[in-house]
Parts: structure tokens; sequence; C-alpha cells
């Protein structure tokens, strides 16, 4: 069913564009979607991939042109985000647009890193990739139904150098004063690039909704500018090509704070951002940042800008941190070593290479985290890392499935590869695997070489330990 656009966006982007360009964005509009995915190639090459979904789900895809971990879905649009292979981080559907903001700001592992609006996690876990999961990546979300995908996604693509903060992204600038070196603002907007996929924006969008949230998209960007370093690298990108929420923010922007904006070249056709609007001239640098249309790249309509902070900002006044009970250990810390030295033991896993991770007791609950990652708000974070296990009533851990997958080059020990499609079945909707003649104790659970989780043998059977969020999920075989 086609989506009807209202008249008045009809109007505002004749305005911009003209009436052609305003039929032939209602043209696209009408179109049913492209979809791209995005492969994590430390789990799979992109030709394994795109040869894999063919053969056991029909899924044509073929590789885009000057990027490397893209590929676009030709045919079977309605099964890619039912895989089995999609539930265990193989790839991630995002917009090509989407993938652009993580690609120009582009940090590494050496970087400080700032994602201002995570959720759902597309921009977040791209950004991981990019940093081969190493340094510290932060990452917050104000609301908190969507915290729940964003941490879904996080440990879906096993991003472990990534700690998730809930909170207003205007107000933590109290908190990190000339702290990050990238940060990554990719605002809350209007949406009149992603009609396509999400109709309603037709229903609501008004002028009067554009301007309450440039006024928002100002705060978030004024934080993240105070939050950078001297020379840090900042990102601003929105999903709405309206110039209220675009050039004018970074016009308003360049008036009071010290950045200078810088070039961005991207591989796929894009448009000069306007320099002019109702008769008023806008700083002339303004032209750096781009416009990219929807119907020229067949994705969502983007608006992005990248610039340096050139000078200090005067510094807000501190927020005190609540205290909390949670701690942050290294590998040779007295009261994580017995559990590390089981998991070395049992799974065969050197010792090494679990000194590669620091550890956070957190409850009952064990989390771990790339030994890069640094930071002493820990009272801030809603999590950090990904969970390693859950300690029992005696004081044992409880392996979990995110530590198996982070972990499974390493584990040679205590593995069961499931026989066929009737114990992949009953282990992805956590039923018990009977009649299994194996030693009690925990296991890393296989299918096809790939790892899928954690399970405990008992007298019972096998009895999976796949995360209860992941069994909710629709699968193809």
């Amino acid at each position: 069913m086609a989506t009807e656009v209202s008249q008045k966006i009809y109007d505002y982007f004749t305005s911009l564009y003209g009436k052609d360009s305003a039929d032939k964005y209602l043209a696209f509009i009408e179109m049913d979607p492209t979809q791209y995915i995005r492969v994590n190639t430390a789990k799979v090459s992109i030709d394994e991939l795109s040869k894999l979904l063919f053969n056991k789900y029909q899924i044509k895809t073929k590789p885009i042109n000057h990027f490397e971990r893209v590929l676009k879905v030709v045919e079977g649009n309605d099964r890619i985000g039912k895989t089995i292979e999609h539930v265990l981080g193989f790839y991630y559907i995002q917009s090509l647009s989407s993938m652009l903001p993580p690609l120009v700001l582009h940090p590494t592992g050496d970087d400080i890193v700032m994602d201002l609006c995570g959720a759902p996690g597309s921009k977040t876990t791209q950004l991981a990739e990019i940093m081969n999961n190493r340094g510290t990546l932060l990452v917050n979300e104000v609301d908190n139904e969507r915290i729940k995908s964003l941490v879904f996604n996080l440990e879906r693509m096993n991003v472990i150098n990534a700690s998730v903060i809930h909170s207003k992204g205007e107000v933590l600038s109290k908190i990190y004063d000339d702290h990050f070196t990238k940060v990554l603002v990719d605002a809350p907007c209007s949406g009149l690039g992603i009609i396509q996929k999400k109709g309603e924006v037709s229903n609501w969008w008004s002028l009067d909704h554009v301007d309450r949230l440039q006024h928002l998209q100002l705060r978030l960007l004024v934080a993240a500018i105070k939050m950078a370093k001297v020379g840090a690298e900042i990102v601003y990108s929105t999903c709405t090509l309206s110039i209220e929420e675009n050039e004018l923010v970074i016009d308003k922007i360049l008036e009071k704070y010290p950045v200078e904006l810088l070039e961005v070249n991207l591989p796929i056709p894009t448009r000069p951002a306007f320099t002019e609007f109702e008769g008023k001239q806008l700083n002339p640098e303004i032209k750096k940042a781009v416009r990219i249309l929807p119907w020229e790249i067949d994705s969502d309509g983007f608006f992005l800008v990248k610039m340096r902070k050139i000078d200090e900002t005067e510094s807000p006044e501190k927020e005190e941190l609540r205290e909390t009970e949670n701690r942050v250990v290294k590998s040779n810390h007295k009261e994580i070593k017995p559990y590390l030295d089981y998991i070395s033991d049992h799974f065969a896993v050197d010792k090494n290479v679990l000194d590669d991770y620091k550890y956070i007791f957190r409850g009952k609950d064990i989390y771990f985290v790339i030994k890069d990652w640094d930071d002493d708000n820990i009272g801030l974070f809603n999590r950090i890392g990904l969970k390693l296990g859950t300690l029992d009533k005696k004081d044992r851990i409880t392996f979990n499935s995110q530590a198996a997958q982070v972990l499974e080059k390493y584990i040679t020990k205590f593995i069961y590869t499931l026989q066929n499609d009737d114990e992949l079945v009953k282990y992805l909707t956590g039923w018990n695997i009977k009649n299994i003649d194996i030693p009690i104790g925990q296991y890393v659970v296989k299918y096809n070489n790939w790892t899928l989780g954690a399970a405990v043998m008992t007298k019972d059977g096998l009895k999976s330990r796949f995360p209860r969020t992941k069994r909710t999920q629709r699968f193809d075989f």
C-alpha cells in the first residue's frame, strides 16, 4: 500500500527543490523500500554470506560499489530479517544512508567515542565494528523502551567495547567535559528522509514540530561540542530534509561555538547544503555539509556534516553521580580470578585471552568489556560490555551465551554440536534436548561450526541457555 504524503510536506519540498524534484520524491516514496545489509566480517565474509543466503533462503544479494561490507538485497526482502544468521549477528539490516555517519566519523581503537543518540544501535554497532571492538565506546539513549532494542543489537552483534547510558543527551556535558575524541550526534528529527519506510511521518509532520525538534537538536549538538576535546571531530546527521533541522542548526552553532566544518567526501551522489534561506545568507562554510536525496541513491534521505572543535568551551557545572555497588576489576583481581580459572580449565580457554578484558560485578551478574575500555563514571552506566555469566546460590558461575560467542575461537572443550534440525529448533526455542550421551556439565553449543550459545547438561537432558530475548524471533530454516 502506497504511502500518502500530506500536501504540506509536498509544498515544503517543492519550495526547497522545485516541483520536478518533489514529484520524484513522491514517486520514490510509493516504491517498496530497498533493503541493504551490513556484513559482520568478523563472523563471515561477504562472498560466503551472499552464497549462504541464496542457497539456503533464496535471498539474492549483490555488492555495492565503494562499500566494502555492504550487500543490496535484490530478492527476498520479506525473509532477510528471519534467518538464524541474522539473529546470530552475521549481518545488520540498515539503510545505505544510515551507514554514512559512522564511516565519516571513522573512529579507531585509540579513540574515546560518544554516540549521543544511540538506539536502536545501527550506527553504534557499526562504530564498534570500525573500531575493531577496541577502545572506549559510550552510547546514550534517553528512551527507556528504546534501550531494550539497543542492548538487543549490541548483544546480537557481540559488541564488547561499549557501555550504555540512559540519560538526556543534552545534560551529559555536566559529566563529560573536554573528554571525547570523536562524537556522533545522529539527532532525533522529523523524518522527511524516511517516509518511504515510516509513512506515519506524513500524519504528524508540521513546521511547529520541526521548530520544537530544532531546539532539542541545538542542545544536543552544543552538549557534544562541550564534551569533545579540542581537536576532536564531531559528526551531526539527521534523516530529514528540512533546512530548519539541518543548515539552520549548523548556522547557529557556527555563530557561537569554536568549531570548523570539514570537507565530506562520500562514494554516492550528494547535493550541496543550502547556504541561503528565505533571503538570509547563512555561513558560507555550510557548503561543506551534504544532503542526500532518497531517489538519487535508492535509500533514505539524509543530512550530514563533519566538524572539528578548535578551541576550548566554557566548562559546565559538574554533576555528582550516584553511588554504585558495581565494581570493575582486571583479570588478575582476586575477586574475579576463581571464575576465570574455571572458564579457562573447563573450556580450555588460554588465560592470556581472558587477560584481554576487564570484568564488572553487578549483583549476581558478571559482565566483561575489552580492557582498552576506560571510564571512571561507573555509576552512570545502564550496563557495561556483555554478560560473562551469573553466579548461582553456591557462588558458581553459569556461563553466558554472549560470552560463548565472543570467546568462540578459543573454546576447545565441552562443545556440543547439534546433530539435526530438530535439535536446532529445540535449542533455539529453549527446550531440553534429550537422549544425548555426554557428561554432565556446562557446554558451548554449535551448529554448522557456528557458536549459538551456552547450555547445561543435566540428568534431564541438555538445557538450552539461548537468550530469552532471541527465542521470540521467527526463523526460516
